[in-house]
């Protein structure tokens, strides 16, 4: 019985990758530092798995930005827009990388980035690759083999691990001409076999295919390709042992694809669906030789693993295969967890027994796999017992559980999912009390959050200076940010959130049954890390969260000032969720949480409320099934937090880097006001769901890409809302960026925001 793992944080344990990127972007380190910084980073996660017993250990898993543009990079999937920077400036693959992700706006170049989504129903963010028809491809970048011969020269026994073919088209987007992006298979896979080629002549052994799409729905030619692309690949290298790994769902309807595919290991995601190792041992899989990866480790997850669960489904594998076909792993790449609960030092011991992060799983796969050899140690037995005694007293702890909150929930009525009034009766009332013009604009809520903003937090958080001083403080950038909104002319304004160290986690701070880390950062995309908040019991709100920062925004100004609070189902998704109850049960609770805020809002004078809801569409199930399920509560949670309000308070929402086009009824069921959407990097692409839909309520559609540091010209922002304005009509139209500017510098958000206010200005014709 081997170990293996399929991916480690690429981060480092202190965020090392993100300061280099950043030091390296603003000029303050050169090229070589940052490859240093990266190289430091793959030898300790090579290092540590190794230590921790895990047998093939995972290489290439590690990137500057996101594994899928690297994979666009090793296929010679380069975008035509980008092909100047190679001919004329000769830019180097890493700086190429980074235009591609970012945009590249120097020396006369402005181009813009590649457009990025969720990956699959993860808080993390891959950029899409884009096909043109009769694309060629070519062996571009050798980063795999490069990192491959790095592991090899540390003595690591090591995997290289990249996107499948079949995943990496389906995962992309046709541009340009109509076709099948499928279509380009046939040149995709020459390149393929010119990897695979140098890794054998390198000395690679085991490679691992992560082909992530054969969890979802598939049609009977993509099942077809799948044989055929696998069966070229094993004629072509018989003697390579491929892994396949699928995860985040059951392989479902394409079970009987994947156990066609001449592969060496299939790899199973039992966290997510322990019933499809039943379904697989049911079959006439128990008489081949192909071997069994049983995913048993939550990769996605922070709770300690329930040994006694795990080691059934393993035993029961053990009863129909022996223990020579398996492999124990993690359920998915520990890329979604935070990196080690040892540099944890204030969390309360009672909750951190329950916890295990990314170096702990490592320790739980190995002990798996001692447990199940047949004839444990002394040393495993014991952690057995404790791993159990842990479990158990997480069932009956009055930390978790708070029986008022339970009985709230339960008496949840239809009246508190509605408003009063139907939307079109809302909008006269709201028109007049408004009194906004045609093309509204405003921003989605965050301002820069500069350097002496977040110093401020630090020394507030250290006790270095006092509440006093540091509400000082950020009151005096709350008045800067307010006047020069009125300045340059915006119609609804933010108060800049500057108090806020992140959306998700600045809530889950002031709300019961949340917990926090120190150093539990996790990649969102690029430098982006997030630290999500673990929800370990039973949620409640003990205080208003936003209300003064909000009332004192509002006294500075006679413009109508949004209050910004985030959504039930985005703080669901973007923390550790509990996992000994529903998380519809666990979403209802904060829903009810945030209806208290918005209620204590409107009281404040507070007309326009924000309620953030970026992650339903990251939220719905892999499996189109299960749909209705989630989207029932998802949409039920979401009104339960907007509908305690009078007709003339307008509820705003945002979502970003969603396709609304199969879930548009339920987003119009949602019932906002006004929802505002990216759209700048797809050219207005996802308006085209809501106009046919025929969307009732009021729209925002990003102009201006947020996460490029490029400024957009007010051209450029006209002529996106002309595009709207070709399937909306002028009175249903807002003007706002993509999503919130945290992360931008003042400079160019200043430029950018004045620019959009022109552009508002032209289409009024003014």
């Amino acid at each position: 019985m081997l170990t293996h793992n399929l991916g480690y944080p690429r981060i480092g344990n202190h965020r090392e990758l993100k300061k280099a990127s950043e030091q390296y972007w603003s000029g303050k380190i050169q090229l070589h530092q940052l490859e240093q910084t990266a190289k430091s980073i793959r030898e300790f996660n090579w290092k540590i798995q190794k230590e921790a017993g895990i047998y093939w250990i995972p290489c290439n898993d590690f990137s500057y930005y996101d594994m899928v543009l690297d994979n666009c990079l090793m296929t010679g999937a380069i975008p035509e827009r980008y092909h100047s920077l190679l001919t004329e400036k000769q830019i180097n693959n890493i700086d190429l990388l980074f235009a591609m992700a970012r945009g590249y706006q120097h020396e006369g170049y402005d181009i813009t980035a590649m457009e990025m989504t969720k990956w699959f129903d993860t808080n993390y963010h891959y950029i899409v690759p884009e096909f043109t028809k009769g694309q060629k491809f070519s062996f571009f970048s050798k980063k795999i083999i490069s990192e491959y011969l790095e592991a090899k020269r540390k003595d690591i026994r090591a995997k290289p691990v990249l996107i499948g073919p079949l995943s990496f088209l389906l995962l992309g987007k046709e541009k340009g001409t109509t076709f099948n992006r499928l279509d380009l298979l046939d040149n995709l896979l020459p390149v393929y076999f010119e990897v695979l080629k140098e890794l054998d002549e390198s000395g690679a052994y085991f490679i691992q295919f992560d082909e992530p799409c054969l969890v979802s729905a598939l049609t009977k030619l993509e099942r077809e390709l799948f044989v055929k692309t696998y069966k070229s690949i094993k004629a072509k290298f018989p003697h390579l042992q491929i892994i396949l790994a699928g995860y985040f769902e059951c392989y479902g309807d394409n079970l009987s694809t994947v156990l066609q595919l001449p592969v060496h290991t299939i790899h199973l995601d039992l966290v997510r669906c322990p019933s499809q190792l039943d379904d697989i041992l049911s079959t006439d899989f128990v008489h081949s030789k192909t071997q069994l990866s049983l995913g048993v480790v939550d990769g996605r997850n922070i709770w300690k693993n329930d040994f006694t669960s795990s080691l059934q489904l393993i035993q029961k594998a053990v009863q129909k295969l022996g223990r020579d076909r398996l492999w124990i792993a993690p359920s998915c790449s520990l890329l979604h967890s935070p990196c080690d609960l040892d540099l944890e030092m204030k969390l309360d011991s009672g909750i951190s027994q329950w916890l295990a992060f990314a170096k702990q799983k490592l320790d739980e796969v190995s002990i798996l796999k001692e447990l199940s050899s047949g004839e444990p140690g002394e040393v495993a037995l014991d952690l057995l017992r404790k791993n159990r005694e842990s479990i158990a007293s997480r069932q009956t702890s009055s930390l978790i559980h708070n029986p008022e909150v339970k009985k709230r929930v339960s008496e949840i009525t239809e009246t508190d999912a509605s408003r009063k009034s139907s939307f079109d009766v809302r909008r006269k009332k709201q028109t007049d009390a408004l009194q906004l013009p045609v093309f509204p604009t405003t921003t989605i809520g965050s301002f820069p959050q500069t350097t002496e903003v977040r110093n401020w937090r630090a020394k507030w958080k250290k006790k270095e200076i006092s509440d006093p001083e540091y509400d000082r403080l950020l009151k005096e950038e709350i008045k800067k940010a307010v006047e020069w909104q009125e300045e340059t002319g915006l119609d609804v304004l933010v108060h800049g959130e500057f108090e806020r160290n992140d959306m998700v986690e600045y809530f889950g701070e002031q709300l019961a049954g949340f917990v926090f880390t120190e150093n539990g950062w996790v990649q969102s995309y690029g430098s982006r890390c997030v630290k999500p908040p673990i929800i370990y019991g039973d949620v409640y709100r003990p205080k208003p969260m936003t209300v003064e920062w909000s009332s004192y925004a509002q006294s500075l100004t006679k413009k109508w000032m949004k209050g910004m609070l985030t959504g039930p189902v985005t703080i669901l998704q973007w923390s550790f969720v509990r996992n000994d109850q529903p998380r519809s049960e666990t979403c209802y609770q904060i829903a009810l949480a945030i209806r208290d805020e918005v209620v204590d809002l409107e009281k404040a004078g507070i007309r326009i409320i924000q309620i953030d809801e970026p992650a339903i569409r990251e939220g719905l199930p892999l499996r189109k099934e299960n749909w209705p399920g989630y989207l029932q509560w998802a949409v039920k949670a979401f009104r339960i937090s907007a509908s305690g309000v009078q007709d003339d308070t307008q509820i705003h929402t945002h979502m970003c880097y969603s396709e609304f086009n199969d879930i548009i009824e339920n987003i119009a069921e949602m019932d906002a006001d006004v929802i505002t959407i990216e759209t700048s990097r797809s050219q207005m692409e996802l308006l085209d769901a809501f106009a046919e839909f025929k969307y009732p309520n009021e729209i925002g559609p990003g102009v201006y890409d947020i996460h490029s540091p490029r400024v957009p010209t007010r051209s450029e922002m006209v002529k996106l809302i002309e595009k709207a304005l070709l399937v909306l009509p002028a009175n249903q139209l807002w003007i706002n960026p993509d999503c919130g500017l945290k992360t931008r510098g003042w400079s160019e958000t200043m430029a950018a925001l004045k620019e959009m206010v022109e552009a508002a200005k032209e289409l009024r014709g003014l």
